[in-house]
């Protein structure tokens, strides 16, 4: 199902901080605003000190793009904005630029739910160094918080072993834009569903819910509340019964089921959501089993994440449905993705490339130079490595791929493998060149490629380092540049 409508109807142009706007300014000022530039956005280190990420939130970012405008309202408010002095921040003329302003930079981007690493680019933006200064604010919110979720969730869902997990995390989510991006990303990241309605009609996520304590409490007994909900929704039917006592609450389950089952119904199952999940679950399912509800499912809730549930599954929890909520769209044990949007090109109008780069005391936060394309390698159905190159440079038909860890670390990627450039036109003269899918194609497009990685990347604990390198042209061009802005110039 495509999806139904967008979050960014109007333009958020504004959505961005004080210093992209000065920036641009300085660039009209200067003269040099239509400098042709490339910026990069990328993250440093893997998720969660996991193996993989999943890039996420590309098409709300494309259409926030498409819609990138200041109207009216938004240069009255910019002229009022003083500096030190008292004066305006920004001239006139300026904002009349702005007013007339429409991005038409050229995007590149990596579809949907593909499985990304560290210092790989996600989204490249080519064009006036101006427009693609005053977008990077927004990409880097959109892309970094719904890759952080889709990781999280694909995550959960590993260590279920397959089995369904529901995403319950609206009522703790960061406002309504982090509750209806949490959806969509954790549907992206293998989530079988959510308790989100408006993310249900937006998306065309399938969306569970039942009852909640309030329920059970609002009747004089557990078993009125119980045969109450099930004369309201016969079809609906998975009892919380950890509201007084957990096993007398399944037992009068089994009891609502039994009237039910006359009526010609079936109960679906039961939800715990505190306690001893493992004991419990596995103590419902007896009683369960022997009143004759072998399909009936148990379903669990109560603050899960990826290592509860991996401990549960260990300790033989009969457990078959998983309710997420909290630590899930919060990405609880790690707040931020901590992406970043880097300029790795830049040129004067009709003049020749130039390759910035910026340094750093720490390695990991010098930027890697270039117009920079992923191309990913596989043999026989499964993924071998990913070289990151310079398409401004070219790509040898033979690469040689350098470890930025250990450039002493250098494979030969041969003519026996198959490859593909992740990064695909997205946003070509001001509108959405990328193909618009169904969230349901993201979702197995993750699935799919996940399943396609050597399966140590998805250990929680010392994941496998998949093979991410630089093409040899690209890794001595850095080298180059870095030597020289150190004064080891040759």
């Amino acid at each position: 199902m495509i999806e139904r409508t967008t979050l960014y109807k109007p333009s958020l142009a504004l959505l961005t901080d004080l210093y992209q706007l000065t920036m641009a300014y300085g660039y009209w000022k200067s003269g040099t605003a239509d400098k042709e530039a490339v910026f990069t956005l990328f993250f440093r280190e893997n998720p969660f000190h996991g193996g993989f990420a999943v890039a996420c939130g590309i098409q709300p970012a494309l259409e926030f793009l498409s819609r990138f405008r200041y109207d009216g309202d938004d240069i009255a408010y910019l002229s009022t904005l003083t500096g030190n002095d008292g004066a305006p921040l920004f001239e006139p003329p300026f904002l009349e630029h702005l007013r007339d302003l429409r991005f038409t930079c050229e995007v590149d981007a990596v579809r949907e739910g593909t499985v990304v690493f560290a210092h790989e680019p996600l989204l490249r933006v080519k064009g006036s160094i101006l427009q693609a200064q005053l977008v990077e604010t927004a990409l880097l919110t959109i892309i970094n918080f719904q890759t952080l979720i889709a990781t999280k969730a694909a995550r959960v869902c590993h260590a279920t072993r397959g089995e369904p997990v529901l995403e319950f995390g609206l009522r703790r989510a960061h406002g309504i834009d982090g509750g209806l991006a949490a959806s969509r990303a954790a549907y992206i990241g293998g989530c079988h569903a959510t308790s989100n309605v408006l993310a249900g009609r937006l998306y065309g996520i399938p969306v569970r819910g039942t009852h909640a304590h309030s329920w059970v409490m609002s009747f004089d007994t557990e078993i009125e509340s119980f045969d109450a909900y099930a004369a309201a929704m016969p079809n609906n039917c998975v009892f919380l019964v950890d509201t007084y006592d957990t096993l007398d609450g399944v037992r009068h389950a089994i009891q609502a089921g039994n009237r039910l089952r006359e009526r010609g119904h079936r109960m679906v199952g039961i939800r715990l959501d505190s306690g001893d999940l493992a004991y419990l679950s596995r103590e419902a399912r007896r009683l369960l089993n022997e009143a004759g509800y072998k399909d009936a499912v148990i379903l669990a809730s109560n603050d899960l994440d990826e290592q509860i549930i991996a401990s549960l599954k260990e300790q033989g929890a009969a457990i078959a449905v998983w309710g997420v909520g909290t630590k899930l769209v919060t990405a609880y044990d790690q707040p931020a993705l901590g992406g970043v949007y880097k300029l790795t090109a830049l040129r004067k109008p009709g003049g020749a490339w130039q390759h910035p780069i910026k340094l750093s005391e720490q390695q990991i936060k010098i930027t890697t130079p270039g117009q920079l394309q992923i191309r990913r390698f596989e043999r026989s159905g499964e993924f071998s490595a990913d070289l990151v190159y310079d398409e401004l440079q070219g790509c040898p038909n033979e690469p040689l791929m350098v470890d930025p860890l250990d450039p002493t670390r250098r494979r030969k990627l041969g003519r026996d493998l198959s490859s593909e450039d992740l990064l695909k036109p997205a946003f070509r003269n001001g509108s959405i060149v990328l193909d618009s899918e169904p969230l349901e194609r993201s979702r197995e497009r993750t699935a799919g490629q996940l399943a396609g990685f050597h399966g140590g990347i998805k250990r929680f604990v010392n994941p496998h380092r998949y093979p991410v390198g630089l093409e040899l042209g690209l890794h001595e061009l850095k080298t180059d540049l870095i030597l020289k802005a150190r004064g080891f110039s040759g």
